[in-house]
């Protein structure tokens, strides 16, 4: 049963099932849904709690021991298995599969993984759980949807802010939910219910981007040059060291090289982005980015990348002169303008 993570409380004040799967790459989503399992399971009676994290020393009969062990109470049992990689193996996918056909009455499994790609979501330890379990897959909150994401959260405190308020917030968090979360609760620490006015949310929220090098593609990819500017400045201010975020706009511009040469060679935009396991936000940036860019200029932006790459080093690079941070600016907004 595919169930939407808004409609979890809901479904929990009705029933609770024998197993539940979260799978997301939002961990702020991913823990409170988790926390409202607990919560219904503990009221029901579940008051032992097994935690199984699965790693490379971790074997499999234990789940299964877990399942079948009975406490010396007698009290029914919360099992939760973590599977951080996402990826169990051969072993792993089968005794998954052997779990969720003799489930135990006595007890209620959750079972975390991150987002999984396409090509793991046709395991067949994958659809098992699917059909045994409330299976919720917690889908990225996008950029865009971020302000009226925040919105919705001030809404549940008793609290609203306008447009300027909302961008500004999710400005500053850049993505992170849990940054979000935590400026929220402080405008409701700070404030009571009502309207929130631009100068009481900017009084009160601070820059807490926390810039992840990873996001930075997502504004050079969807030619966001002001975006790329202020994560740039975020990154080089929060002492991220300069070679890991060239590194990164490389291999970018590496796989959109990689993309073009497939496209020119008739190859369907979808079955490469699938070839190169390219999904996400990402998925959705690369084919605009792949019609904005050339492939004279991508060459010529792994050249200039070279050429940065030099001054990294200490070394002279011909098109480039003064401060490395400045000319991987440079080298990223010729990648965001086309």
């Amino acid at each position: 049963m595919q169930l939407r993570a808004d409609a979890l409380e809901g479904h929990l004040a009705k029933t609770l099932a024998p197993l539940y799967v979260i799978t997301s790459d939002e961990h702020l989503l991913a823990l409170e849904a988790a926390d409202r399992i607990r919560r219904a399971a503990r009221a029901a009676g579940h008051t032992e709690r097994d935690v199984l994290a699965v790693d490379r020393s971790f074997k499999w009969n234990s789940l299964l021991a877990a399942n079948q062990s009975q406490s010396l109470f007698g009290d029914k049992k919360l099992i939760e298995l973590r599977i951080p990689g996402g990826k169990p193996g051969k072993d792993g996918g089968q005794a998954l599969q052997d779990y969720v056909s003799d489930l135990s009455p006595d007890n209620v499994t959750l079972i975390s993984l991150p987002k999984l790609d396409w090509a793991t979501q046709k395991a067949a330890w994958v659809a098992a759980l699917q059909k045994a379990s409330v299976y919720i897959d917690i889908p990225l909150v996008e950029r865009s949807q971020l302000p009226a994401w925040i919105g919705a959260r001030l809404a549940a405190q008793g609290q609203s802010a306008d447009r300027q308020g909302l961008v500004f917030i999710a400005e500053r968090v850049e993505g992170n939910l849990l940054a979000a979360h935590q400026e929220i609760q402080k405008l409701g620490l700070l404030h009571g219910a009502g309207p929130l006015s631009f100068d009481q949310i900017h009084d009160a929220v601070l820059n807490v981007a926390r810039y992840d090098v990873f996001k930075l593609n997502e504004a050079m990819l969807s030619g966001d040059a002001a975006r790329l500017v202020r994560m740039l400045e975020g990154l080089k201010g929060e002492g991220e060291a300069l070679p890991l975020v060239l590194w990164a706009v490389a291999e970018e511009l590496r796989t959109l090289a990689k993309l073009k040469s497939g496209m020119e060679a008739g190859k369907p935009v979808s079955a490469l982005l699938k070839e190169y396991r390219i999904w996400g936000p990402r998925e959705r940036l690369m084919e605009p980015a792949l019609q904005r860019l050339s492939r004279a200029s991508i060459e010529a932006a792994l050249h200039q990348a070279a050429q940065v790459d030099k001054m990294v080093k200490g070394l002279r690079a011909k098109e480039f002169a003064g401060d490395p941070w400045d000319a991987l600016l440079q080298l990223g907004l010729k990648i965001a303008r086309g």
